[in-house]
């Protein structure tokens, strides 16, 4: 059995897959989105199965020989080599192609013949908003953070007053610095909100924990850091963070496999404050995870665990 990691090998989380991968034995087939010209995906459903092959890296794959698939891959619009080729060029046709079949595989394999995803890139979209994800995590049995997404600065205001505080942050997936609001300093910035709504939420003091499901397992990180985003913590407040193993309570692990499954993301960073009030706050779940700082850092096996989620049999 093959696993097929569709994603650039470079990348810290692929590398640390692709070395467990073969700690394991395992057979992997890497498909590099920059290498499109060489590869060739045919798929079809036969009777309700998955059947084609891939080739990639001068091999041929049998799908039906495909157990599992990690997907972080990079859409052909932002691959380097063509980035000046329009959507006529037929470089661009046949990296279109290439992605799509391969959207197709993983969207379909889990269903139609058991293969183990991680992650179907339609369940990656719940992250594109967090307002929807915040729903769906709430269903979930967390507590997330008053929020207010608006284009109104007297409504911020009013939300920072009532709140003695808040931060801002970005409502979409895409990556961005949690900052804290100052009424004084950002008084001139808020105006320009009336042209781009954003999203303030209260500012919720606690211990920041990163929960890595993977499966039905968890592998969880506490944070010791007085920064906002304890990512960006040495911009922040001068010092990097320090992470340490952290035993989730039974319950919580529970909680956050079962909000893992029920977004469909069978590998999901979840993010969590220990919140001084007592709330356990889930801020969102992170559906393509950058696992490789909390491994090495916590010394938590997540790659290990991929890897070994991916190959079962």
């Amino acid at each position: 059995m093959t696993v097929v990691v569709w994603a650039v090998p470079t990348e810290s989380p692929v590398r640390m897959l692709t070395d467990a991968l073969a700690r394991r034995g395992a057979d992997t087939l890497v498909v590099h989105p920059r290498r499109f010209t060489s590869q060739r995906v045919d798929i079809a459903l036969q009777g309700g199965a998955v059947v084609g092959t891939l080739e990639a890296e001068g091999r041929t794959v049998d799908l039906a020989d495909v157990r599992g698939v990690y997907v972080r891959p990079v859409e052909p619009e932002l691959v380097p080599e063509l980035a000046s080729a329009g959507e006529d060029d037929p470089r661009m046709i046949r990296a279109r192609a290439v992605f799509e079949a391969l959207t197709a595989f993983t969207e379909v394999a889990p269903v139609a013949s058991g293969r183990r995803v991680a992650n179907r890139l339609s369940a990656m979209a719940s992250n594109m908003s967090k307002p929807y994800q915040a729903q769906r995590v709430q269903r979930g049995g967390f507590d997330t953070p008053e929020t207010l997404l608006s284009d109104d600065p007297d409504e911020v205001r009013a939300f920072v007053a009532a709140h003695g505080g808040a931060v801002y942050k970005s409502t979409s997936g895409i990556r961005s610095i949690v900052s804290r609001f100052d009424p004084v300093a950002d008084a001139d910035r808020l105006e320009r909100i009336r042209w781009c709504p954003v999203q303030f939420q209260e500012n919720v003091r606690g211990r920041d924990v990163r929960v890595h499901v993977v499966g039905d397992e968890v592998y969880a990180a506490i944070v010791d850091s007085d920064a906002t985003d304890y990512r960006y913590a040495r911009a922040q407040v001068g010092r990097d963070a320090t992470l340490a193993p952290y035993a989730v309570p039974d319950d919580i692990a529970q909680r956050c496999v079962d909000l893992a499954r029920d977004l469909d993301l069978p590998f999901a960073g979840v993010d969590l404050k220990l919140a001084d009030d007592g709330r356990v706050v889930c801020f969102e779940v992170n559906p393509s995870p950058g696992y490789p700082w909390y491994e090495t850092a916590a010394g938590l096996p997540i790659s290990d665990a991929l890897a070994r989620w991916l190959a079962a049999a």
